[in-house]
């Protein structure tokens, strides 16, 4: 046994920091856990993903958003007792999973700590704890598992009571008639799809030329019309110049993004209620003293790692948004795990898988694994494609849901699934479908061979497949094979 007081201690109790922490103490390992907050869970469970996923189904339930488009019924939302019931839900959601990482973390033998913790040198950090006490400890090993804050530009008065960050905005005391989301993110479609649905006129600024160019063109564009459809005013190729109070609404003055040209006809500027700044994150790394423990800093604070998610520090390893990209809690926990079973040399767990799913929880949901048929074109992939829509499926009209679609992108020579694309209801649960086909190296005529239950959306993926079959004889854009 070393002689320090632990073998791992980790900073920050989130996604991968309560995963590292509990994977090197299945293994023996003595571990601490810094949390400065008063309860774990990180952004993640407090201000982020979990946070806002539950206002985003508490919102479709008060709304009626469903019983609208299903059965054409008109639900009224007492716009004084939506904030409350959206609130209480959240604070329920978070007590509950609060709870369970609680509980984890005591059943692995994880000593927590709460306070602030800044590294002194390599091997040591000091934790300011509650009323002034201030702690050192010693460890072998550290994971870097304190997570990204909101990015906020000095040009945006954030000083504003009514002009909030990602974090902030869960704290409404009201629902606002008219908002502005600057930055058509992950984060400012999410929110900009959630106060829709509660009856709020929204505008959407973005610089780009699309929403989220990560996706398919084909999903994006999908999104587009549907948040246009919801109201969602989406203005692409457009900045705000500046952000200012005049009496009682936020102004912000627009103009066109470089190289474009704004529209005839199109606003100057917007006056509204509310308006909130999506449009990236920082490190959250001020005053952890990384310096100290020679650990090098890139871009907005986010901590530089290799391949292992060890830093420029032999001793400090780093996961989770802390690094930056791709900054998703599923995996940020893989990082972790994958972290400390390098740094222990453990054989359990090795590499974080490369083929990661991506989850927008937007109205309605978009998800995707593998790559775009633009990606595998500019790649030089020769692929096929297969699409349905979910009004050819028979659940997808049952639940009302007839703009969803799933589109599947095949490699020609192999004939294999190399990417799924959905949207619509329920989109990041069966995009796991696709995930799994890839990583088993199923084919087109897998999917022919299957049979789905009946009526499930997940039979999207038969027919997306018929109709990628058929576009090996055929032009592309034709019938969708349903």
């Amino acid at each position: 046994m070393s002689g320090y007081d632990f073998d791992l201690v980790v900073l920050g109790g989130g996604p991968a920091g309560e995963k590292g922490a509990a994977q090197a103490a299945y293994f023996g390992k003595r571990v601490a856990l810094i949390e400065r907050a008063e309860e774990p869970g990180g952004a993640a469970v407090h201000t982020g993903t979990l946070p806002s996923k539950t206002l985003r189904e508490t919102a479709l339930f008060l709304s009626g958003y469903r019983q609208t488009e299903l059965y054409g019924l008109t639900v009224e939302l007492k716009q004084d007792l939506a904030v409350p019931k959206l609130l209480s839900r959240k604070n329920a959601v978070r007590e509950l999973e609060v709870a369970r990482i609680k509980w984890n973390l005591e059943r692995h033998g994880v000593t927590t700590i709460h306070g602030l913790g800044r590294f002194v040198d390599p091997h040591t950090v000091e934790i300011l704890q509650p009323h002034g006490v201030m702690r050192k400890i010693t460890s072998e090993l550290f994971l870097v598992a304190t997570g990204s804050k909101p990015y906020q530009p000095s040009n945006i008065p954030f000083d504003d009571e009514d002009i909030d960050d990602s974090d902030t905005v869960l704290q409404i005391d009201r629902l606002p008639k008219t908002m502005t989301i600057l930055g058509a993110g992950v984060i400012g479609c999410e929110y900009a799809s959630m106060f829709a649905a509660l009856g709020c006129k929204v505008t959407l600024i973005e610089p780009r030329n699309e929403l989220l160019s990560f996706l398919d063109a084909d999903m994006s564009e999908a999104l587009r019309v549907a948040m246009i459809e919801s109201g969602i005013d989406v203005k692409l190729l457009t900045m705000a110049a500046n952000v200012r109070r005049v009496g009682e609404y936020i102004v912000v003055d627009l103009t066109p993004a470089a190289g474009s040209k704004a529209e005839p006809g199109a606003p100057k500027e917007l006056a509204v209620e509310r308006l909130l700044f999506a449009a990236g994150r920082s490190g959250n790394t001020a005053g952890l003293g990384l310096e100290s423990a020679g650990v090098k800093l890139g871009k907005r604070g986010y901590v530089e790692v290799d391949k292992d998610y060890r830093t420029t520090s032999t001793s400090v390893y780093a996961a989770g948004d802390v690094i930056g990209f791709p900054a998703l809690a599923s995996t940020s926990m893989e990082q972790a795990r994958v972290a400390v079973c390098h740094a222990f040399g453990f054989s359990y767990k090795r590499q974080v898988s490369e083929l990661l799913p991506y989850g927008i929880y937007t109205i309605p949901e978009v998800s995707c694994v593998g790559v775009s048929e633009e990606d595998a074109k500019a790649r030089g992939t020769d692929v096929f494609v297969g699409k349905t829509l979910y009004k050819h499926n028979a659940r997808g009209r049952i639940i009302g849901d007839l703009g969803g679609m799933v589109k599947l992108v095949f490699e020609r020579g192999t004939r294999k699934l190399i990417g799924a694309h959905c949207i619509g209801d329920r989109a990041t649960e069966i995009v796991h479908i696709g995930q799994a086909m890839i990583m088993l190296g199923g084919t087109v005529d897998t999917l022919i061979e299957m049979v789905f239950n009946y009526p499930t959306l997940s039979e999207c993926y038969k027919y997306a497949a018929y109709d990628a079959l058929g576009g090996l004889t055929r032009p592309a854009g034709g019938p969708d094979g349903s």
